[in-house]
């Protein structure tokens, strides 16, 4: 399955980044991750691409890793529609105190718009 993960570096991003790695490595995905960028997430894009890389050589997993531009869901949809992408994976958010579960405007512009499956990571 061809697979693409947005990471803008929020700590959901980062969590979806380990368990969608390791998915990969035990189904045979093959994986791009797409860099996006989230003022809000305080790292530098130097600073994730540092963090996807180690992680994927802490695995040995070989996969693509790109910057993309522009606004983030808008990037996210456009290449995976250009490059024929299976699914989009994300951070998917957190839990309200009344257990309904709140997304970021990235997720949901994503979710709204993708015509390709797209699994959020909890």
């Amino acid at each position: 399955m061809k697979v693409l993960l947005g990471i803008g570096g929020a700590d959901d991003s980062l969590d979806a980044l380990e368990q969608t790695v390791a998915r990969a490595l035990e189904a045979g995905d093959d994986l791009t991750v797409g860099i996006v960028d989230n003022p809000a997430s305080g790292l530098s894009p130097d600073e994730i691409e540092a963090r996807v890389r180690d992680v994927l050589d802490g695995t040995g997993l070989d996969a693509a890793v790109r910057r993309l531009e522009g606004d983030p869901g808008s990037a996210l949809v456009d290449l995976s529609e250009a490059e024929d992408f299976d699914k989009i994976v994300l951070g998917g958010g957190e839990t309200s105190p009344m257990g309904k579960i709140r997304i970021g405007g990235v997720a949901e512009f994503v979710l709204l718009n993708s015509h390709v499956t797209v699994s959020l990571v909890r």
